[in-house]
Parts: structure tokens; sequence; C-alpha cells
């Protein structure tokens, strides 16, 4: 019998290419096009026609060339070499990150680098799927363990004494199964769990607004929609900074490439308040900048849930931020014109929604298979034309999220960083964690941000009314709602991402600052009740209180006592 022909391009349309006779081939399978063997993966199948969308430019491509299945999914190779890396949205490596980012070429991974390696098992010891077989490492502090692949368990025929090793080396035989450094996961398919946990605990971001007002618990998902200007850029960064998750995942999608660049530079020179060492070793970035293939921006975003569920697994907190997921969702736009399927709303698939959900669904705290509790977290920027909220992928977004952090034009053009809005933005997550929080010893969080809620509502209702009869026309105690807005807005909520002293926030000091602000809010009520004049209690020195975010250290509590206590003793000077 001769040999099987390769099946051959028929049609070519950017992205989009048509193949013949590619017998046996499934849905999500790995095609590799022509003689520079570009990467593509198949998307329809309809008879002898077989669809696959390329992940690199392909041009030169022409009716005839062969193709090549591979027989297997898209997948991607896992392991400690991640950590630090730059990557495309195929988790290949980038050669470079000056001012503009270049696609890497070649391997997945270096046949030539060795890691270290740590047996945790011995021969003959019995072992389940997901347990430890061994630790190595990163470039950083993060523990990174070798696991027992999903799937396979038994007695431990053989494993490698300590030393270093490369990606490829079997490391160990369970049964028949050689277990490697190197652990390859389809990118569409979520790696399985014992059990999805309830997520309950908090993720402090350090930045005030959110901690305070729409906080996320570890495990859940966020969107963040704004218009162009609102700053989405610079607050997924500061949460890349500060948050307390063990690894972040960045993924830049369809962002500019002097952008990311930027963002790499940053995070290379930062060191890690966690760990002392360089934020940029506990860190993942996917860059598949606005010059890259466009397709490829469709598996970035499964590729960075694909490398979170990877140190999930191994007990660890992970946060996902992709930047955005509208210039993902084009992408799928532009395919699906392309295929021919029938357009819906603003000319997205109809399938988008389901695209959307297929990814937030891979956030959640679980248990893992070998028992340990990590969690992903995925927080997704969403970029809408014109600021226009309604468009379909903010209202298909907001289906599937748990929190919402909207960023506000008209807050930013006011230069109110972060512009976070508290009328527009929500966080179904408050009742569960001011049960943690109450539990953890701070029982008033959930009035304290009750009353900020509260005090910001009535302020910017009586916005309103001053712009129409102006702050004189009010009764006193409504003036002092509008003093109380403001001193909310300016003395909290604002946040400096350049400051060294106000780029983070701990806890406490949060605390700290809106209790003080609702203390100095008390008292000025106290003093218009008492007969003050309204005037004489808006023309008191605030100065202390409001300098105090960015004048004392982000954990220093004590230092906003003081500067309440100055500002509360000019207010007693006006009741005598």
């Amino acid at each position: 019998m001769g040999a099987v022909d390769p099946p051959r391009i028929l049609r070519v349309a950017g992205p989009l290419v048509e193949l013949d006779r590619a017998a046996g081939t499934a849905m999500h399978d790995v095609v590799l096009l022509g003689d520079a063997r570009l990467p593509a993966e198949v998307v329809a199948i309809a008879g002898d026609v077989v669809t696959v969308q390329a992940y690199e430019y392909t041009g030169g491509l022409a009716p005839g060339h062969t193709a090549r299945p591979q027989g297997s999914p898209l997948s991607v190779p896992l392991g400690p070499w991640l950590l630090g890396g730059v990557y495309d949205g195929l988790l290949r490596p980038l050669q470079g990150a000056g001012d503009r980012l270049v696609t890497g070429s070649g391997s997945l991974v270096s046949d030539e680098r060795t890691w270290p390696f740590t047996p945790c098992v011995t021969e003959g010891q019995q072992v389940d799927e997901g347990e430890v077989v061994g630790e190595t490492g990163g470039p950083g502090p993060v523990p990174v363990s070798v696991l027992v692949p999903p799937g396979c368990s038994g007695a431990i025929s053989r494993v490698a004494p300590e030393g270093r090793y490369p990606a490829e080396a079997v490391l160990a035989v369970v049964t028949d199964t050689e277990v490697r450094m190197a652990a390859p996961w389809p990118v569409r398919r979520a790696r399985p769990v014992r059990e999805r946990l309830p997520a309950t605990q908090p993720l402090t971001t350090g930045q005030r607004a959110i901690d305070l007002l729409f906080p996320v618990a570890r495990g859940s998902a966020v969107a963040v929609p704004g218009g162009f200007g609102t700053g989405k850029t610079v607050l997924l960064q500061q949460i890349a900074k500060w948050c307390d998750a063990h690894v972040i995942v960045y993924v830049g999608c369809g962002e500019r490439g002097n952008e990311m660049a930027d963002v790499i530079k940053e995070l290379s020179a930062l060191d890690d308040p966690r760990t002392g060492g360089r934020l940029a070793d506990r860190t993942v970035t996917i860059a598949n900048t606005s010059n890259m293939p466009m397709m490829a921006r469709e598996a970035s975003i499964h590729t960075g849930a694909t490398v979170a569920e990877y140190f999930r697994d191994m007990g660890l907190d992970v946060v996902v931020i992709a930047d955005s997921t509208s210039r993902w969702a084009e992408a799928l736009r532009e395919f699906a014109s392309r295929m021919g399927a029938l357009p819906t709303e603003e000319g997205y698939p109809a399938g988008l929604a389901s695209e959307l959900a297929a990814f937030y669904e891979r956030a959640g705290a679980v248990r893992t298979l070998g028992g340990r509790e990590g969690s992903v977290s995925v927080i997704g920027a969403v970029s809408p034309p014109g600021g226009d909220l309604t468009e379909p992928v903010t209202a298909h977004t907001q289906r599937f999220v748990r929190c919402v952090w909207t960023l506000d034009r008209e807050l930013a053009y006011a230069r109110h960083y972060p512009a976070v809005s508290w009328s527009d933005s929500f966080s179904r997550e408050v009742g569960a964690l001011a049960v943690v929080h109450a539990q953890s010893g701070d029982p008033a969080w959930a009035e304290r941000r009750g009353k900020v809620a509260a005090l910001l509502s009535e302020a910017d209702r009586l916005a309103d009314l001053v712009d129409l009869v102006g702050i004189t026309a009010l009764p006193a105690q409504e003036r002092v709602s509008v003093l109380g807005g403001r001193l909310v807005r300016e003395g909290v909520l604002q946040q400096s991402a350049l400051s060294e002293l106000d780029a983070y926030c701990a806890p406490e000091k949060t605390a700290a600052l809106v209790d003080a602000v609702l203390a100095v809010v008390a008292r000025c009520r106290d003093l218009v009740e008492s007969g003050t004049a309204a005037e004489a209690v808006e023309e008191a020195d605030f100065t202390p209180l409001l300098r105090a975010r960015e004048e004392v250290d982000p954990d220093d509590a004590a230092g906003v006592h003081t500067r309440r206590d100055e500002v509360l003793a000019g207010l007693r000077e006006l009741a005598s």
C-alpha cells in the first residue's frame, strides 16, 4: 500500500485556511501549514473540507501547498521556566523587550537549559494523581512542584536522584507513565480538580477604592470596563504589582507593543514587597500585541488561564490579568466574518457569550487533585468603543463575573485616579467577605463600607442641586454631606500610582483613613447642629487629613490617627 498523500491547501484568506483530505483530523487539532510549518488550529470540519485558523502571517501560502496534521490539540509546555519570562500567545519565548516586542521563533523550551530537581518520593511508594513527585525552582522564591499527571496513579518504579535536568528528562515513572519537568496541556481544556470551593478569602489589591467598596475574593472573576483614557492599564498594572497573589499571569492581548515593553521593563525594575526579590520573578507575561498575528490573540487568554491553573494545582493563589478582552473579541469577529458566519449585534459572532463564559468560568477557588487549596482569579479589562458600556462585549461580560469596576470618564478627566465609579460598579462578594473580615478581627468593616457608600450617594444626589441653586442654598446638614463626599473622594478614594507612599495601601491604613474621615464628618455635623455656621465648618483646615494618604507610610494607621486628631482639634476651636 502506497503512502497517503498529505492534505493540500484549497484556499487562503488571511488567517483562514481551508484544506482537503484531512482524514482523522479532529476539532482543535494542530496543523502545520506549508514548508514554513506555520501553526494552525482546526476550527470547522464540513465533509471533506477542514477549516483552520493560522497563528502566523500566511503570506506565501497558496492552494496546493501541503499541510501536516499533528493529531493532537493545541497544547503548551508548562514548567518552572515560565516565571519571569515573556511569551507570545502560543507560549513561545519572545526574543527581546526593547521599544517594541518582536515575535519569537524556534522551540517552545530550550534544550540547553537545566533546572534543579529534588525528589520527594521513593521507589515503590504509592502515589495518586496530583501528588508531588519533587520540587524544582524558577528564577525567584515561588516554589514549583513536579506533580503526578491527572489520571495517573500507582507505585513509583523509578525516580531521578537530586540534580539538574533539562525539561524533557524523565524525573520519575509511575507504573508505566513517565513524569517529566515539561508538562504539556491543551489550552482549551481546564485542568481537573477534586472539587470547587466557595470563594471566601479576600484578594487584597492595595487599592483603597477596590478593597473598601468593591472587594474581590480569591477565585472570583472581575471585569474592568472603561473607555480610552480612563486609566485601565495603570490600574491593572497596580494590581499586578501589589495584590497578595503568589503568581501573576499578565496577558497583553492586542495592546500596543511599546506599552507592553514598558510594562515588562517596569516589572523587571520593581522589587517584590512580598519576597524582596524582583517582581518579574513571580510574573508570567504573555504578550500578543497589536502588531502580532491577529488569531494568536484568540489563543492567548486561554493560554494564560492554562498557565494559571498549572500553578494553582501546586496550592498557589494566581491572578490572571487580561488587557483587553475587547481586542480578543475583535479577533473573533474578524475570523467569523471571513468564515461567513451569521453576524449578530455590531458584527460579533453568535457564540461570543459562550466564548466569554468559557474563559471566565476557569476562575475559581478549588481543592486540587493532590488535596491542596489554590485559586485562579481572573481580571479582564474591557475597552468599549467610544466608552459605550451597552455594547455586546461589556454587556455579556457582566453576566459572567462577580465584580465590575467601571471606570468613569468624568472622574478620569477630573484627574481622580483610580477612576472607579462608585455608582456604576458593583461587587457580589461583599456579604461573604464581611463575614471573613469580622472573623479576622475587623467586625466594623461592613458598617464602615456602608457609611462611605451612603455618604457618596448622598453627595452625588446633592451635587445636581448645587449645580442648579448653589451650595449656599442648601441646609447646613446637607452642606456637610457635600463636604463629607469631598473628603471621602480626596482623602480616601484617590490614590497616586506615582507616589512611593500611596501606590499601595494596607488594609489597616485604609480602615484608619475611613474612620478618620467619618469621625471628622460626624464632628462637623455636631458643630452645625449646635449652631456653628456651615461656612465656618467648610472653611476649616482639612489639609492634614487630605494629605495623610500620601505622607503616611502604607501600613501606618497610627500616623493617620495623628492627622485626624489635628483636624478635630481645629474643629473644636470653632465651637469655642
